[in-house]
Parts: C-alpha cells; structure tokens; sequence
C-alpha cells in the first residue's frame, strides 16, 4: 500500500530560506508542506490547527524560540515530530535540544539534501544527527529508560553489533543489507535478536542505546556501500 505523503510544517523567521525549502520539499515525491511559520508562537499555532506529521523548527526565531516551541510541541502534540534546523554547532545545546524532545538536527550550513535524508530517517521513526558532532558528547546527555539495566553491547554478537551501528547511523534495512551483503530478511532477524537481548522495543531505543553506550564515532560512520 502506497505511503500518503509526509505533511511538514516549516518554521523559520527567514521568509527566502523558507521558500527555497519548500520548493526542495515539494519537488520530492514523498512529502510536501502543508504550512509556514516565522517564530515559535506562530509555529505552535500552525501545528494545533494543520496537525503535520513533521515540523522542521529553527531554532533562533522571535517571540519563542525553537527550543521552547519544541518542549511545548512536544508535550502538546506528542506525535508530532520535530526536527531542528540550526546554525548552533555547541554540543551542549544540542543536548538540550534533545531533551526537549527534538527527534534530530541538521545544521543550516548542511541543508539541502542532508535535510531530505533527515526527515525520510525521522519520518520512519529513526532519529537523525548531525555527523560530525554525534557521538560520545550527546551520549552522556540522552536520556530515557530502554535497555535492560543488566545488558550491554558486550552480550552482542559482532555482526549484531554492526547491524545496530547501522541502525544507530540511520540507515535503512535495506542500506544495511547491501553494506553487509545480507538479505533484508537477514537484517531484520538480526534487529529482532538485537531488540530481545537488549529489551529494546523500537529503531529510536536502539538509536539512544547506542548513543548512551558512546558506540558512535563521530568521525567515522560505517559508509553507505
């Protein structure tokens, strides 16, 4: 059965960058936006009324800022996710910005096709971050039950471990197989062990265990074939 379109609002308080990404949104088969907005407030209002599968949030916008539309967003409208489109490369704001909610980032200076790929890797209930300053740093400030206190990586055989690496990363069950010569069947028995031995029960707890274990280098993401 073929997937409705990805509805997204855009929330920037540059109205030229907001037309040029409606214009990339639009111009994909699998998405379109459905709305605008040009600070937090005026965001929060546009969610409530259009109800968008995504909303791609600046951060620095006037009136309420994208941090704190996001932590309102996100206990409003839950099911709503949130992806921030910022020119901050601080790590600890970052975090914070995690914290409130934010299901990944992609900084302006990177936006255009790396946006795209985010918001497919989100939309399928992935989170997305930034390559190059993902990893260790945003370990220690992820937070949220998911594993068993008593597992760890090391209960892993290596080949679950690079199917979890991959999945942490954002690729798909299908990138995954073609990396590791694999049938995506294959994959997806290995995310079933990966799940029951890490009593982890979605891609987005895989993704923050990998995080809280500091799995991820930054500097050296498995490659995509």
């Amino acid at each position: 059965m073929k997937r409705e379109k990805l509805r997204i609002l855009l929330a920037d308080d540059h109205q030229m960058l907001r037309d040029g990404l409606r214009l990339l949104i639009d111009a994909q088969p699998n998405m379109r936006v459905v709305g605008e907005a040009a600070n937090g407030c005026e965001a929060l209002l546009k969610a409530r009324e259009l109800s968008p599968d995504l909303v791609v949030m600046d951060l620095s916008m006037p009136q309420m800022n994208g941090l704190e539309a996001t932590q309102q967003l996100r206990a409003e409208l839950p099911q709503i996710r949130i992806l921030a489109l910022t020119a901050h490369e601080d790590e600890s704001y970052l975090a914070q910005l995690c914290k409130a909610g934010a299901v990944g980032y992609v900084l302006k200076r990177s936006a255009g096709e790396e946006l795209l790929q985010a918001i497919n890797t989100v939309a399928d209930g992935g989170l997305h971050f930034e390559r190059t300053l993902a990893g260790k740093a945003l370990a220690r400030h992820v937070a949220g039950p998911t594993a068993s206190p008593n597992a760890g990586p090391e209960v892993l055989s290596d080949r679950e471990r690079e199917v979890l690496l991959r999945v942490a990363w954002g690729f798909s069950n299908k990138e995954i197989a073609s990396e590791l010569r694999l049938s995506v069947k294959t994959i997806e028995t290995y995310k079933v062990r990966i799940s029951e031995k890490l009593s982890l029960r979605s891609r987005a707890e895989m993704v923050q265990f990998a995080l809280r274990q500091g799995l991820l280098d930054a500097r050296h993401p498995p490659s995509r074939g």
